[in-house]
């Protein structure tokens, strides 16, 4: 387990990088198994509201691509392609997707979600029959937000446990060092006094 001091840090708090060691078999394994669990984890987001599944589950298993990457690859060297702002992106766009979908229709004298309050405003525009917007709305949610909302988290949630920290100057290996310090500075104290008195009887 090494460590670095991160770049801004005040308080001598450092980020630990696990050691990563390249195996051979894991990277094979995963390369042949992401698509497989990226095709069925997008099947189970696109066919959550007519079979089971859903937009939080489809969410994680998309977001274990990415964890299955980071551990066959390298977590640090997955950080540097996925940036942070598109972690935090998903998640940001997944919020506001399901929060407009949601509280537009209480603009609209409606309850919260009541996807048939879109009928009357946009009914004749979309052409689409009342049950619809219920059946297209929960799919936005499901996919525009839900979806995003999950993958994101799981992400940022990864990377931030990987990251991990170490606790700030103070601690019992920072007194160490300062204790041998010290030590080291008396000793060389008592060297030069030493010496002093020496030089004094030699002079009378």
């Amino acid at each position: 387990m090494s460590s670095d001091r991160l770049d801004g840090d005040t308080n001598g708090i450092a980020r630990q990088r696990p050691m990563y060691t390249e195996s051979q078999v894991i990277m094979t394994t995963v390369k042949a198994v992401i698509p497989f669990v990226l095709t069925y984890g997008l099947f189970i987001t696109f066919h959550g509201t007519s079979s089971p599944g859903g937009g939080f589950q489809g969410g994680a298993l998309v977001a274990s691509v990415v964890l299955m990457i980071a551990f066959a690859f390298g977590i640090e060297s997955t950080r540097e392609w996925l940036s942070n702002s598109l972690v935090v992106g998903l998640g940001t766009v997944g919020v506001a997707i399901f929060a407009g979908i949601a509280l537009v229709p209480m603009a609209l004298g409606e309850n919260f979600l009541d996807y048939t309050a879109y009928y009357p405003v946009l009914g004749d525009t979309l052409g689409l029959k009342e049950y619809e917007f219920v059946k297209y709305g929960m799919e936005a949610v499901e996919i525009g937000g839900i979806a995003f909302i999950v993958s994101g988290v799981l992400m940022g949630l990864f990377f931030a446990l990987a990251a991990g920290v170490t606790p700030p100057s103070g601690t019992a290996s920072d007194a160490a060092e300062a204790s041998d310090s010290d030590g080291e500075t008396d000793v060389d104290d008592g060297e030069t006094a030493g010496d002093t008195a020496t030089e004094a009887g030699e002079n009378e």
